[in-house]
């Protein structure tokens, strides 16, 4: 069996920086370093940074590419490769590629093209995640409210499909303040093993308290449609205060445009090991600035400018347009961090959120793969199973 050895580089291990080596198998599985069998290789990284392969946990689209939009199977899937191709030079070496409510008909069109799947020279797929239609309709955001559903009018069997369910949906995003939402959680949990987010809502912290009990995990986009966090009624963003084994995994945009900066540092100092950053970037991700014609899911023209995107003519957000690596130079920058506790947020936290055993840590056993950083995560090299797909 032959093996690749990178030297003289610094890995980021649970929030430090650790001088080290990692050896990886012609499978592109990390394995121990030792003398006694020596590499066939080596490749020195020059005293880099290098890190685990960053994780996404919603994204919608990028480069003019929206996972809710289904014209033909080809189309749709040539759009789901390209994004895959492009995430790496983020740092991103496995997504979630994410479907806001939709009709059925879309839903299940759409989902068996995002079920699991790896390739050596894109980031893999790790199922969908679905943000929608159990959703509150006063916190809809860029949501169709018209196809919004209680749970005990459209079961997620009829939504998503039975087959879709068990083998593709591995996070759904729901308000659990809606009638039927507990047992809906419930459901989808135990029966299916997907990880429930609450999002979207106007729920209460007992109401969210009571969605956790339920088996819920998550917040989605914390502060982002829900009720803002007030000193007498904290709503579903007070969860995050609980202590930590009943604290969910949260994740927030940190892109200046959704939260503020200090907002953004509060979070994650409230709970480091469960903060999750995520883009939410739209389909004018890695597009130029400028006037973009809308589409089924925002039927107006969209006003690009950076990373933030509005209804032309209006103040109204559509979404953003950051990458990963940006929204943790971001955390660094705002939370006075260095890359090495800012990564944990893309990498190690996400695995453990979504029970993910082969990814996440560089360890013995689990893939390799690894994003080569500099000081301030700037991405030089990104690698999927041992081999260089960026840089």
């Amino acid at each position: 069996m032959s093996a690749t050895q990178f030297i003289n580089c610094r890995q980021c291990i649970g929030g430090r920086l650790v001088s080290t080596s990692l050896t990886v198998d012609d499978h592109g599985i990390i394995i121990p370093n030792t003398p006694l069998s020596p590499p066939t290789s080596t490749i020195d990284l020059k005293g880099a940074i290098i890190a685990p392969g960053f994780i996404e946990l919603q994204i919608n689209g990028a480069l003019g590419f929206h996972f809710a939009r289904f014209h033909n199977p080809g189309s749709y899937a040539a759009g789901v490769e390209r994004i895959a191709h492009h995430l790496p030079s983020t740092g991103v070496t496995a997504f979630y590629p994410t479907i806001p409510t939709v009709s059925t008909e879309v839903f299940q069109r759409a989902l068996p093209f995002l079920q699991p799947s790896s390739k050596p020279d894109a980031a893999s797929v790790l199922g969908a995640h679905v943000e929608g239609p159990y959703l509150q309709p006063t916190k809809k955001g860029a949501h169709d409210a018209a196809n919004m559903h209680l749970p005990s009018s459209k079961p997620p069997e009829v939504v998503y499909g039975r087959e879709n369910l068990a083998e593709v949906v591995k996070i759904v995003t729901l308000a659990p303040e809606l009638a039927g939402a507990s047992q809906l959680i419930k459901a989808l949990t135990a029966e299916y093993g997907i990880a429930v987010s609450m999002g979207h809502s106007a729920a209460t912290y007992e109401q969210g308290q009571e969605g956790m009990n339920a088996g819920a995990t998550l917040l989605t986009h914390t502060f982002n449609a829900m009720n803002p966090l007030h000193h007498r009624e904290p709503g579903l963003a007070g969860l995050i205060s609980n202590p930590s084994a009943q604290c969910p995994y949260f994740s927030i945009i940190a892109d200046s445009i959704h939260l503020h900066p200090n907002i953004v540092s509060l979070a994650y100092r409230t709970s480091p090991t469960k903060c999750i950053l995520i883009t939410d970037s739209i389909e004018l991700s890695g597009l130029p600035d400028g006037i973009h014609p809308g589409h089924s899911q925002i039927p107006f023209n969209q006003l690009k400018e950076g990373n933030k995107v509005t209804i032309e003519n209006t103040d109204t957000l559509v979404g953003t347009c950051i990458g990963l690596d940006e929204c943790v130079r971001n955390l660094m920058t705002w939370a006075e961090l260095g890359v090495e506790q800012a990564v944990r947020c893309v990498t190690e936290n996400v695995a453990q959120a979504m029970g993910l055993s082969d990814r996440g840590k560089l360890e013995v056993g689990r893939r390799a793969d690894f994003v080569v950083l500099e000081e301030r995560c700037h991405v030089k090299e990104t690698w999927v199973l041992g081999r260089k797909v960026y840089g």
